[in-house]
């Protein structure tokens, strides 16, 4: 088929076509340049000198630069800026260059940002999660669970559980987001825990959100559940204490189940079993209702970040992301009678279902 013999207005839209798929393929250029700025600390650098720097000042304060490449942190900063991380500023005063500022996205990747993100990308642009999208190819036609499988093979769990740089980057990125849904939820929601004299925080990791939970609710006894080898060697505190289980087997008690980021990783026929288990945990006397507070991406098929999420998911755990009525069927499946859901995480929201 010859697609080039046509009218002007059809050359154009074959150059618009290549354009896109062009776009697309180096569209991995974005991560991999934010992950490089990360790596030599530019927006740390930026931050720390408190007013707008230029080019030569920033490749003066780059300590392991090797001078050879300074001519090249030009190039890097281009598409930094094109992506939204910096900015540029006019510095007047007769100075040529123009000055870099950090965006509102950037400073979320400052270390000392009590709600940085950089503990969460730094896991997701490593090569063992980057890999096994390299293989989707290769997974859709073999019989391996995951393309993780097909990359690593072993199961993304199974690296956490045996390698302690995987698990411990994996669990300080998810104590970075918990931090940062703590200070959502405490600012915009905090009435959904008003009331509630227990909960149990189910795959809590090390705890950050638990303890969040507990600080800002002293007379709630709050329960970090999660696997033995993640709460291993941690101390209860107050009104916090760590249990280890199998969710599968059984939820500790509670007026409240809450579960952060967790159904997404599982097939519907795990998370039934989780929401079952969830259900028998959860206080339902004549005077409380007890509830599943689920924080979990509801998705719309136009969110393309809530796009990328599912297929992270499918290449690394063979989990998903779910549409409402997904969500809707499963709870009525595990007997739950009613949910609500409140979107006021971004890209995520928070879902309370009751019996």
């Amino acid at each position: 088929m010859d697609m080039v013999n046509g009218s002007e207005e059809h050359v154009n839209e074959l150059l618009k076509a290549q354009a896109h798929v062009w776009n697309h393929m180096f569209s991995f250029i974005r991560s991999m340049s934010l992950k490089c700025a990360i790596d030599l600390g530019i927006p740390d650098i930026i931050h720390n000198h408190g007013k707008p720097i230029t080019l030569t000042e920033l490749v003066a304060a780059l300590p392991t630069l090797n001078p050879t490449k300074a001519c090249n942190i030009y190039q890097l900063m281009q598409i930094l800026v094109h992506s939204g991380f910096f900015g540029r500023q006019k510095l007047g005063d007769g100075v040529e260059e123009d000055g870099y500022v950090l965006t509102d996205a950037c400073r979320l990747l400052c270390n000392d940002n009590p709600l940085s993100v950089t503990p969460f990308l730094k896991p997701m642009l490593d090569p063992i999660i980057m890999q096994p999208c390299y293989f989707l190819g290769t997974w859709f036609q073999n019989d391996d669970q995951t393309s993780f499988v097909t990359a690593h093979g072993k199961m993304f769990w199974d690296c956490c559980s045996h390698d302690p740089r995987v698990n411990d980057s994996f669990n300080e990125g998810m104590a970075s987001d918990a931090r940062f849904v703590n200070r959502i939820l405490m600012d915009k929601y905090k009435g959904a825990f008003e009331g509630l004299n227990s909960l149990v925080d189910v795959g809590g990791g090390t705890g950050t959100l638990g303890k969040a939970i507990a600080d800002a609710f002293p007379h709630m006894e709050c329960t970090v559940f999660d696997l033995p080898h993640v709460v291993a060697g941690l101390q209860d505190g107050g009104n916090l204490k760590y249990v280890a289980g199998d969710m599968f087997e059984g939820v500790p008690a509670a007026d409240a189940v809450l579960l952060k980021w967790m159904l997404h990783v599982w097939n519907d026929d795990e998370c039934l079993k989780i929401l079952k288990r969830c259900k028998e945990a959860i206080s339902t006397g004549e005077e409380k209702r007890g509830k599943v507070m689920i924080i979990d991406i509801v998705l719309m098929e136009n969110d393309e970040t809530q796009l990328f999420f599912d297929m992270v998911l499918m290449a690394t755990v063979n989990g998903r992301e779910r549409r409402e009525e997904d969500w809707g069927k499963l709870f009525g499946a595990a007997g739950f009678s009613d949910y609500k859901i409140t979107p006021i995480l971004g890209i995520r929201s928070l879902i309370e279902v009751y019996p």
